[in-house]
């Protein structure tokens, strides 16, 4: 991105931590809540449409610069007026020109009734470029901006504008990009689903170091897919690990990954538009995302998502808790049930590639139940078609702060070979509140002794190997117990009335206290 620090805006503000964006959302969204944007449901897509417009013109325009550098002829997006430095940026000369007619309302107008219809309008366009399919897309729903006054719109708009590589602190590595870990977390409190649209990133990192993808495998080119991508951050966090620090991608493999690699479907609407800026965010040119339900494959829009490939090489993914499925998805299905989780499961095997590598999320009770016919045999299926080499057993309230208090585990399995064991790992007993969420340091001892050589560092008081016989003979149930733990002694009955008596006693003083007080 462009990286002059003239600070055209002039308030000096330069941002240099995650704390500070926050922050800084913040005195964005206090803005919008002046007016109909009361909640995150509804300021946080108003926001993804505004930010999506201000990095896409400042990318287009370094495009522009490198262009003209090596003599290539560029073709924008947006043309004027609609690119955001002529009606965004506070001395944009759309902008300009409606402030100096100086009738109030025609600002609004503009955005409503000409920008607005002409960015949808790509859709219909078929020669529209991938761009302009991605900015139709993320405007599909949007009829008019929420921000009923046009003073509060500008005020918004000038913030947004701020928001912009000159002032984000380059010594931090901090990237703009980390505006959306702490909105996609309020919409995840404001939703009864939570999980579905924000998945702590903690978690996302782990498990992909923890599946450590790479760029080719066995020199080929691998994919990546998550089939219920929600908001797109599994899909994010990969990408931003594989060109992380000491992954050295080639630039060729930049522009795959930017172009070709990542897959994803979701049937959300608001899930859709957020997860096409979020990954234009983090740099994804072109995410293959399709607006369909997978389990049943009715589609809603599937432009970008055309010509994927049948199976891929990983698979990460947190499927939607507790979800129910009707006839038109069990029909898809060989082991016939409601549960999302199961048929996601099912859908994910069949998916991966022969050793290709998912790394999941899971509600713990899929696990342990073994009293449905559907339930067993996908557990079945996932041990004889997968090396299941890994579950780890995450504490109660790791999805507190996304509405969700299941108890949950991570998965990661290989297609192609079977299992014949499973290394478990028990984080269960760290306390997780919603001021203290879990933090990725808590994953330290697991990864380290993941990928250790040497058995005997797979052996602690928190993790252990069990048999697949062993698992075999309990139809199936995978659920992690902990064999490191002790059940507490019940004390002696003498011991336990004594306990009780003197506990009686108190209560006793305690309540003559109080008549004496009264």
């Amino acid at each position: 991105m462009a990286n002059n620090r003239n600070n055209k805006n002039g308030n000096g503000r330069v941002i240099n931590d995650q704390s500070s964006m926050n922050s800084y959302i913040k005195s964005i969204c206090d803005i919008m809540r002046r007016d109909k944007t009361k909640g995150a449901l509804q300021y946080i897509p108003e926001l993804t449409w505004m930010m999506f417009l201000r990095i896409l013109d400042e990318k287009e325009q370094d495009e522009e610069l490198k262009c003209k550098a090596v003599g290539k002829t560029f073709t924008p997006s947006l043309k004027e007026p609609y690119r955001w430095r002529d009606w965004g940026d506070p001395n944009g000369k759309k902008r300009n020109q409606l402030q100096q007619e100086g009738k109030l309302g025609d600002f609004l107008n503009f955005i409503n009734n000409d920008l607005i219809p002409h960015l949808k309008s790509f859709q219909n366009n078929p020669g529209a470029t991938v761009k302009q399919r991605i900015i139709s897309q993320i405007f599909r729903r949007l009829e008019k901006t929420q921000i009923a006054s046009e003073r509060n719109l500008l005020d918004v708009l000038d913030k947004v504008h701020h928001l912009t590589s000159e002032n984000i602190d380059e010594t931090h590595q901090f990237p703009l990009s980390q505006i959306y870990e702490g909105l996609l977390q309020k919409m995840g409190e404001k939703n009864n689903d939570g999980g579905q649209f924000f998945t702590p990133r903690e978690i996302i990192r782990a498990m992909i170091r923890a599946a450590k993808p790479t760029i080719t495998k066995n020199g080929k080119l691998t994919t990546f897919y998550d089939p219920c991508c929600g908001t797109g951050g599994f899909l994010a966090e990969t990408y931003t690990y594989l060109t992380g620090p000491n992954q050295n991608p080639t630039a060729t493999e930049i522009d795959y990954l930017k172009h070709e690699a990542f897959w994803g479907a979701d049937d959300s609407d608001d899930a859709f538009a957020i997860c096409l800026a979020n990954l234009f965010l983090h740099d994804i040119d072109f995410p293959h995302i399709g607006l369909k339900n997978t389990l049943s494959g009715r589609p809603t829009y599937l432009e970008l998502f055309n010509e994927a490939p049948s199976q891929f090489n990983y698979i990460f993914t947190n499927p939607p808790f507790g979800g129910k499925e009707g006839e038109d998805a069990k029909a898809n299905f060989i082991y016939k049930t409601g549960n999302t989780q199961i048929l996601f499961m099912q859908h994910i095997i069949d998916h991966l590639k022969d050793g290709g590598t998912c790394a999941m999320v899971i509600d713990e009770g899929v696990l342990f139940r073994t009293n449905e016919t559907a339930f067993v045999q996908t557990k079945r299926k996932l041990l004889e078609d997968c090396n299941l080499w890994c579950i780890v057993s995450l504490p109660q309230n790791v999805f507190i702060n996304a509405g969700a208090s299941s108890k949950t585990n991570l998965l990661f399995f290989t297609k192609g070979k079977s299992t014949e064991k499973i290394w478990y790992y028990d984080l269960s007993d760290i306390k997780v509140l919603k001021k203290s969420p879990f933090t990725i340091d808590k994953f330290d001892d697991f990864l380290m002794r993941l990928n250790s050589k040497k058995v005997e560092d797979k052996i602690s008081e928190k993790s252990w190997y069990v048999d697949i016989e062993k698992i075999k003979k309990k139809n199936y149930d995978l659920k992690a117990v902990n064999p490191n733990i002790k059940e507490k002694e019940i004390p002696p009955t003498e011991e336990l009335i004594k306990i009780i008596e003197e506990s009686q006693i108190k209560i006793n003083e305690s309540l003559q206290k109080l008549k004496e007080i009264k």
